[in-house]
């Protein structure tokens, strides 16, 4: 019978750099993160990018509309 050996690298690395990317640029959403994590040589896939963002609850603030005042 085979197994299946998982393999998960450890992402503590992944998630200081995330945080240190978040920290200097607030503006940033996880995909822009993501380009700059390639670009540094990182082998992160886009999908495990958005995890790592929403777990360390690093999401871009929605905006509201402003409410257009009646005559």
């Amino acid at each position: 019978m085979f197994h299946y050996k998982f393999r998960r690298r450890d992402q503590a690395a992944v998630e200081r750099r995330i945080k240190e990317i978040c920290e200097t640029r607030v503006r940033y959403g996880y995909r822009r993160v993501h380009v700059l994590l390639r670009r540094e040589g990182w082998q992160v896939n886009i999908k495990n990018t958005r995890r790592i963002c929403n777990k360390l609850g690093l999401q871009l603030r929605n905006k509201h509309p402003k409410r257009r005042v009646g005559g």
